[in-house]
C-alpha cells in the first residue's frame, strides 16, 4: 500500500494537469451546440480508463449522449465495486459573473476554477487515477472494478435507466461508489448514507373562459390566482406539518442514534440563517434544521404565475393561474403514491367555481444505505486514513435518482463518498474544487480498494 500511496503523492501535479485538460472540454449536455463536445468528453474518459489499465473499455452511443463503460475483473472471490459518475456539466450562464472563462481552468488559492470542477469531473477523475495507481504499481487490483460514466446527469439521465435495465448482467456488482456529493466541512471526511426523493407536480386553475376586467367583473367571478393562493396556503398547518392525508404514513422515523450523531456535528443555525440573510429559520416543529433538510419530507411552491405580470398596471381577473409544487421525500416514501395523494387532496380543496388540473412532472425515489454495509465501512475507514480524521455520516437533502435505480435493478447499495463542498458554486458562476480534497480523494479511493478487499 505504501508504494501506491507514494506514487499518488508524487504524481499530484500530473493529475491536476490532466484534470485541467478534462475541464477544458465544454461538455454541456443541455446544448445542441455542444453535441460534438459531448463525444470528445466521452472519448477523453474512455482513453484515460484505457491508460489506467482497465481491460475492457467501451463507448455506448445512446439516443442522447454516450455512456462510457469499463471493467477489470481479475480478482476471483473478491467483491465488485461499480464506480458511477458523469462527464456532463451545467450551462455557464450568466457568463458575465465568472471571474475567468468557465472552460479555461484557473488555479487560485489551491482551488481550480472551471465549470465541472466539483460537479462532477473533478470527483469522477479521482477514481480513475486511484485505479491507475494500483495497476501501474502492483499490476492488479485487490477487488473487481467497473466504471459507468454518463453524459446526461444534468438533464435527468433519460438514457441511463434503460441502459442499466438492458445491461444488468454486465453491470452486476456488490456495491456502487459515487463521488457526487459533499464533505460536511473542509477537511472533514464524510459519507452520505441517505438521499431524499422527489415528487414534482404542476397545478392549473381555470376560472372564466377569458381574462376579465376587474372593475366590470370583480367580486362576482372566481379569480384563479386567489383560489390557487388559498389552496397553497392550506398545504401546511401552523406547525409546518404537511396537511395531506397519509402523507407521512410510510416515513421511517430517525433513530435516536441518528439524531444524536447529527447533534454532534458542528452546525450553527444562527450562522446558517445569517449566510442566507433571513431573520429566522422555520420548518416542521420538533426537528432541528439538519433533520428537516436531511431526513424529513417537505413541500414547497417552486413557482407561481398567472394574469398580468408586466410593468405598470393592467386590471384583469385572469382566466388561468399556475403553480409548481415539489415534495422532497424520505426513506420508504413512494413518489407515485405521494403524487396521487397530493392530486386528490388539491382536487378536494378546490371550490366548484373553478376547474383544477394537477399534472405530474417528475419523480424520484429516496434512498438509505445501511451504515453497517461492508462497502460503507471500508469507505469510511479509507477516508479516515487519508484525511487523518474520523469520518462523519450525514444525509443529503437533494436527490440522485440513479441511486434508487442501482438499488432496484442491480440490488446494490451505494456509497456516497463526496469530496466537494456545497460552497464550491456547483451550478453557479465560478465553480471550483479544492485541490487538497482532490488529492485526498485519490488517496481515499486507493485505500478503499484495499479496505474493501478485506
Amino acid at each position: 500500500m505504501e508504494k501506491i500511496l507514494s506514487y499518488i503523492k508524487n504524481n499530484q501535479e500530473k493529475y491536476v494537469e490532466e484534470l485541467t485538460s478534462f475541464l477544458r472540454i465544454p461538455s454541456i449536455s443541455t446544448s445542441e451546440e455542444n453535441k460534438n463536445d459531448m463525444q470528445t468528453a466521452a472519448k477523453f474518459v474512455a482513453d484515460k480508463l484505457k491508460i489506467a489499465g482497465l481491460k475492457t473499455v467501451e463507448i455506448h452511443q445512446t439516443a442522447g449522449h454516450p455512456i462510457v463503460y469499463a471493467e477489470w475483473m481479475d480478482a476471483p472471490d473478491k467483491p465488485t465495486v461499480l464506480f458511477y459518475g458523469h462527464y456532463d456539466v451545467q450551462p455557464v450562464d450568466p457568463v458575465e459573473l465568472w471571474h475567468s472563462p468557465p472552460f479555461e481552468p484557473v488555479i487560485k488559492d489551491d482551488k481550480i476554477y472551471a465549470r465541472g470542477a466539483t460537479d462532477d469531473k473533478g470527483q469522477l477523475y479521482i477514481h480513475i487515477k486511484s485505479v491507475e495507481a494500483w495497476l501501474s504499481q502492483v499490476g492488479k487490483l485487490p477487488v473487481n472494478v467497473k466504471f459507468l460514466i454518463e453524459g446526461e446527469e444534468e438533464i435527468g439521465s433519460p438514457n441511463l435507466a434503460p441502459f442499466i435495465i438492458a445491461n444488468k448482467n454486465k453491470l452486476k456488482c456488490d456495491s456502487v461508489l459515487v463521488s457526487d456529493t459533499s464533505l460536511f466541512a473542509p477537511g472533514l471526511p464524510t459519507i452520505t448514507y441517505g438521499l431524499r426523493g422527489l415528487s414534482y407536480v404542476e397545478i392549473e386553475v381555470t376560472g372564466p373562459n377569458r381574462d376579465l376586467h376587474s372593475g366590470a367583473f370583480g367580486g362576482a367571478v372566481p379569480n384563479p390566482i386567489n383560489v390557487l393562493a388559498e389552496i397553497i396556503s392550506k398545504l401546511h398547518d401552523k406547525n409546518g406539518k404537511i396537511n395531506i392525508d397519509n402523507f407521512y404514513a410510510d416515513v421511517i422515523p430517525l433513530t435516536k442514534k441518528e439524531r444524536e450523531s447529527f447533534k454532534k456535528l458542528k452546525f450553527s443555525e444562527k450562522n446558517f440563517a445569517k449566510n442566507l440573510e433571513v431573520a429566522q429559520l422555520e420548518g416542521e416543529k420538533g426537528y432541528s434544521t439538519l433533520e428537516r433538510i436531511w431526513a424529513r419530507p417537505t413541500l414547497d411552491c417552486n413557482g407561481i404565475w398567472g394574469g398580468f405580470t408586466g410593468k405598470g398596471a393592467k386590471t384583469v381577473i385572469p382566466s388561468r393561474a399556475y403553480a409548481k409544487i415539489s415534495m422532497r421525500l424520505v426513506a420508504n416514501q413512494d413518489p407515485k403514491k405521494i403524487t396521487k395523494l397530493i392530486k386528490n387532496h388539491i382536487l378536494k380543496l378546490a371550490p366548484k367555481s373553478v376547474k383544477v388540473k394537477v399534472s405530474e412532472l417528475h419523480g424520484g425515489y429516496p434512498v438509505i444505505t445501511p451504515l453497517d454495509h461492508k462497502a460503507t465501512l471500508a469507505a469510511a475507514k479509507a477516508m479516515e486514513k487519508a484525511f487523518g480524521k474520523k469520518t462523519v455520516f450525514i444525509r443529503e437533502g437533494g436527490s440522485i435518482p440513479v441511486i434508487a435505480t442501482f438499488a432496484t435493478q442491480l440490488k446494490a447499495p451505494s456509497v456516497l463518498m463526496g469530496l466537494g463542498l456545497n460552497t464550491e458554486n456547483l451550478h453557479s458562476p465560478n465553480e471550483h474544487f479544492h485541490l487538497k480534497h482532490f488529492n485526498l480523494g485519490i488517496l481515499s479511493s486507493a485505500i478503499f480498494l484495499d479496505e474493501y478487499s478485506k
